[in-house]
């Protein structure tokens, strides 16, 4: 029988990992190689993307999704406590990071001005914790929905 965590740990814990994800963000400069945070938050339609080392940029983007993904896939085991959830979570992160690397990546190499918009999203996607914002309100749908079956 699994022992479930009572509430307010579970509200502490959460909490603690948000503050996790908050301190990612906050420390981006100094913990991630990213020479595209400051493209992105200067004109850049006016300008032309800079130089970068792919390697590192890619090392440092999977990272940094890696470490987003570990809090994220912790808040959802500690919100629902149910193991089929976390699997469920771990294949759409997984799918996620694939397909967002592969856009990333083509948008890079193939940098048209026109584009700028779609690398910055594309980009966002992969270093921000969104995902989480989809995937916590349908797995509480989903939650409620099974419990009034039962």
């Amino acid at each position: 029988m699994e022992k479930k965590i009572k509430t307010r740990y579970r509200v502490i814990l959460i909490s603690i990992l948000v503050i996790m994800l908050v301190a990612i963000r906050f420390f981006e400069n100094s913990l991630f190689y990213d020479p595209l945070i400051n493209f992105f938050r200067s004109d850049y339609l006016l300008h032309i993307i800079p130089p970068m080392d792919m390697a590192e940029l890619m090392l440092n983007l999977t990272f940094r999704f890696i470490m987003n993904t570990f809090i994220c896939l912790a808040i959802i085991y500690i919100a629902f406590q149910n193991i089929n959830i976390l699997k469920f979570s771990v294949i759409l992160y997984a799918v996620l990071y694939l397909l967002g690397v592969v856009a990333f990546i083509f948008l890079v190499l193939n940098i048209e001005r026109e584009h700028y918009l779609a690398l910055f999203y594309v980009r966002r996607f992969l270093i921000h914790p969104l995902f989480i914002l989809i995937l916590i309100p349908a797995f509480y749908y989903y939650h409620l929905s099974r419990k009034r079956m039962n």
